[in-house]
């Protein structure tokens, strides 16, 4: 078996932007801030986002920031994407606006498309008027950490394998800056794997050590603090970088750490089809549902969340009429449909089902009880029923979902498929 050292290595070499690709890309985004740039005097681009870091992977988004100066638009914050958008459109030909926190521009150059995002140039986190302001500070910081850029980009593609990568409403997992804050924490990839195998609810990590031999619980907001790892943002001592970290990822992110210090591989650094997965797991006693829902138009959060929603919905039913999942994941590339996925015992349930009614002494109820359930009986001083199952298959439960108002409201159409 390898050692854990020679396969970070062999990773971190794959995981490399190809040089020409950079040279390209890097020659696009200089024209492009040029460009912009030209005859302003009270805005600035610049290079943002992973690019701004050095923290980019193989392939990686490529963001420009257009400054406006504080001073000039502070009282203008809600205007700066009308502004930005008459500047792009005398210099672009090709401008597409995009609805965020505060709307933002897509630009197409040959095969790449750049994503131009107006911010209020601020100088410390407490005069943001949007999230979006306070983004050129984090990369400030991220560069002061830049011996361990490459230690970054292993949190990152792991992350992104385990599919456990990005802050949006619909994934709740970790974000870029995240993943930068926790390896500058642990300072290395490997001691945050080792650490993060064992974590516990509610571990704080404080880079910064804004709250050291204090109780952050007593002096941050509690309502930011409910995210399962609490990240204090080092540029925003009162913000939790991971307050919308959802216990799922959480766990997912723990038992990936501890599987990969069992056996290493590089395959933990390798984003997985999901179908091929659930087929290759899928005993032949075992019944994979793939659910397709196609997606309504709208902004990506806001749709996205619709689909989170719906499958959240379906495990809630799917548990509530005693369906074991044996697993389930779902995925959605944004332009396709979400998928679903369920795994079952191809076993069918029961056709009746013993459910357990209000205890002798608890008399108001037992009538009640009784009008419901015509075959009660008592037992060990309680009372119970024998009822017929609705649905003994999760197939029919789940075609019977699919008509369900709920789901009609979050998706055009939904598509079950057995295997």
């Amino acid at each position: 078996m390898k050692n854990i050292q020679v396969i970070l290595n062999e990773v971190l070499k794959e995981i490399q932007p190809d040089k020409a690709y950079e040279k390209e890309i890097f020659s696009k985004l200089n024209e492009i801030i040029k460009k912009i740039n030209q005859g302003q005097k009270n805005i600035k681009a610049i290079l943002g986002g992973s690019g701004a870091k050095g923290t980019w992977l193989k392939t990686f988004d490529a963001d420009i920031f257009v400054l406006f100066y504080y001073s000039k638009f502070k009282e203008k914050s809600d205007k700066l994407s009308d502004i930005l958008e008459k500047i792009l459109k005398k210099k672009f030909k090709n401008v597409k606006r995009l609805h965020g926190s505060r709307d933002y521009f897509q630009i197409k150059q040959g095969n790449f498309t750049f994503e131009i995002v107006p911010i209020l140039k601020i100088s410390k986190a407490e005069q943001a008027k949007n999230i979006t302001d306070v983004s050129p500070l984090h990369s400030k910081w991220v560069l002061k950490h830049k011996r361990l850029a490459n230690e970054m980009k292993l949190t990152k593609q792991f992350c992104q394998a385990q599919n456990v990568y990005g802050a949006e409403s619909y994934i709740r997992g970790f974000s870029g800056y995240i993943c930068e804050i926790i390896t500058v924490y642990y300072g290395s990839f490997l001691n945050l794997i080792k650490n993060s195998a064992k974590w516990q609810s509610k571990v704080v990590i404080d880079v910064e050590k804004y709250y050291k031999g204090n109780d952050v619980f007593k002096l941050v907001n509690i309502s930011k603090l409910v995210s399962p790892l609490i990240v204090i943002d080092p540029v925003q001592k009162d913000r939790n970088a991971a307050a919308a970290l959802s216990n799922e990822k959480f766990e997912a992110f723990k038992k990936a750490t501890r599987e990969f210090l069992n056996k290493s591989s590089k395959d933990f650094f390798v984003k997985k089809d999901l179908k091929s997965l659930f087929l290759s797991q899928k005993p032949k006693n075992n019944k994979l549902i793939i659910i397709k829902a196609k997606q309504l138009k709208g902004k990506i959060d806001v749709v996205g969340s619709k689909l989170l929603r719906i499958y959240e919905f379906l495990k809630e039913e799917l548990q509530k009429y005693d369906f074991k999942i044996l697993k389930t994941n779902w995925e959605w590339d944004k332009k396709n449909d979400a998928i679903y996925y369920f795994l079952f015992d191809k076993k069918p349930l029961s056709k009746f089902v013993k459910i357990a009614g209000p205890p002798l002494k608890i008399k108001q109820h037992i009538e009640n009880f009784k009008k419901m359930h015509k075959k009660a009986f008592v037992k060990n001083r309680r009372f119970f029923a024998i009822d017929k199952r609705k649905f003994t298959k999760p197939e029919d439960l789940l075609k019977n979902i699919a008509k369900n108002q709920f789901v009609k409201e979050r998706s055009k159409s939904i598509k079950i498929h057995i295997l």
